[in-house]
C-alpha cells in the first residue's frame, strides 16, 4: 500500500483490526502502527506476548527492534503515559510548555491551544479557561495579548502540571455523566461510580455562541446533555447511563407533549441511548456546575521517545525463568523474541 493516499490510514486500521482481531481488548490495543500488548502478571504478559510474535510471525509483519520495549509497568504510548495508575498526561511534554513564553502573534496562539488542547481530557473547563485566547483567534479581530489572556495562558500550563490522572473504562460497569449549563458555556464529565468511589474518564466542556448563549434554561439543559452523548457516544452506545442534573424538568422531558422541533430531534438522538435522567442539586453536583461557571521561547526540542528500559538481559532472563521452574510457553516466549531481535538486527532497514 503506498503512501499518501487519504484511504491508506482507514485501510492500515482495518488490516491491523483483522490480524489481532480475536487479541484486542483481551491482551492487545492496537491504533495503526502501534500495539501495547499486556497482562495481569509477569508469567501472563509473556504468554500473551509470545501470541502477540506468533501472531506477527504469520501475518508477515515486521516490527521495529529498536521502537521495541518489553516487560515495562508504565510506558508512553500514543502520548500518553498508561501504568496501573491509570492514564497520565506525559510529563516531558509539559516540562517543554511549561517553559514556553507568552504568545506574541496569532499563529503562536493558535500553536499553543493546539499543543495544550491535545491533554485537555485531562483539564477540567478547558474551553473556558482557554476563552480569552480563543477569541484572539477570530477574524477582524485586533490582536492585543491583555490580562486576561496572560492570566489564562498561565492557568492552562498550571492545569497541565496539575492534571488528574483518568482511568480507563470497565465496561462491566454502567457510566455516570454530570452535566451543567451556564450563560456562557456548558460542561460535562464522563466517570463510572466502582466501590462507590467515582472514577473520572474524561471531562469536557464547551463555549456557547451568541444564540445558544440565549436559549431558555429547559433548552440549555438539554443542549449539555446532547453535547455530553455525543462526545461520549463510543463509550455510551449499548451500556446503562444515568444523566446527572440540576434541572428537574428533564425528568418528564419525554412526556412533553408540546415539543419544539429543535427539542424533539434532541429526544430523539436521546432515545437511542439507555438513559436515566437524576435530578441532583447543583451544590451536589459540584465537578460539572464548576465546570460551567468557572471563568476565565524555549527552542528544545518534544522528545516523542519513550526512554530504554534496561530492565534485564534475555539471557539472564531465561536463566532465571529456567531456576525457578516457568512454563514452558514463557520459555518460548523468550526464545522468539531472541531469535526476533537477531533477524531484525541484522535487516536494520525494514520496518513497520
Amino acid at each position: 500500500m503506498p503512501f499518501g493516499l487519504c484511504n491508506a490510514p482507514v485501510t492500515f486500521q482495518r488490516c491491523m483490526i483483522s490480524i489481532f482481531s480475536d487479541f484486542i481488548e483481551e491482551m492487545v490495543e492496537v491504533f495503526m502502527d502501534d500495539f501495547s500488548v499486556y497482562g495481569s502478571s509477569f508469567s501472563s504478559c509473556l504468554s500473551n506476548l509470545s501470541k502477540v510474535l506468533a501472531r506477527c510471525e504469520e501475518s508477515n509483519l515486521v516490527l521495529n527492534w529498536e521502537k521495541c520495549h518489553f516487560m515495562v509497568t508504565e510506558g508512553i504510548f500514543l502520548g500518553h503515559k498508561i501504568s496501573e495508575k491509570g492514564i497520565e498526561v506525559d510529563r516531558a511534554k509539559v516540562k517543554v510548555m511549561m517553559q514556553l513564553q507568552p504568545p506574541r502573534t496569532v499563529k503562536d496562539v493558535r500553536s499553543f491551544l493546539g499543543y495544550a488542547g491535545f491533554y485537555r481530557r485531562f483539564i477540567k473547563d478547558f474551553s473556558k479557561l482557554s476563552r480569552p485566547l480563543t477569541r484572539l483567534l477570530c477574524k477582524e479581530t485586533e490582536f492585543i495579548f491583555d490580562a486576561d489572556c496572560l492570566k489564562a495562558f498561565h492557568m492552562i500550563k498550571e492545569a497541565l502540571v496539575s492534571a488528574p490522572i483518568v482511568q480507563a473504562p470497565n465496561w462491566s460497569y454502567p457510566f455516570e455523566i454530570m452535566c451543567d449549563a451556564s450563560d456562557y458555556a456548558v460542561g460535562t464529565v464522563l466517570g463510572q461510580r466502582i466501590d462507590k468511589k467515582l472514577h473520572v474518564i474524561h471531562y469536557a466542556s464547551r463555549t456557547l455562541d451568541e444564540a445558544q448563549g440565549r436559549y431558555a434554561t429547559t433548552k440549555k439543559k438539554m443542549l449539555v446533555v446532547v453535547f455530553a452523548i455525543e462526545k461520549f457516544r463510543s463509550y455510551l452506545v449499548d451500556h446503562k447511563v444515568t444523566i446527572y442534573t440540576d434541572h428537574a424538568a428533564l425528568r418528564h422531558i419525554y412526556a412533553k407533549k408540546d415539543t419544539k422541533p429543535r427539542l424533539l430531534k434532541w429526544i430523539l438522538l436521546m432515545q437511542e441511548y439507555d438513559l436515566e435522567i437524576v435530578d441532583k442539586k447543583g451544590i451536589e453536583n459540584g465537578v460539572a456546575d464548576h465546570l460551567s461557571r468557572m471563568r476565565i521561547d524555549s527552542p528544545a526540542p518534544v522528545n516523542d521517545s519513550m526512554p530504554e528500559e534496561q530492565l534485564m538481559s534475555i539471557g539472564s532472563l531465561t536463566q532465571h525463568m529456567t531456576q525457578h521452574g516457568h512454563s514452558s510457553s514463557s520459555l518460548e516466549c523468550i526464545t522468539r523474541v531472541r531469535q526476533w531481535s537477531q533477524v531484525t538486527i541484522n535487516h536494520p532497514g525494514t520496518q513497520t
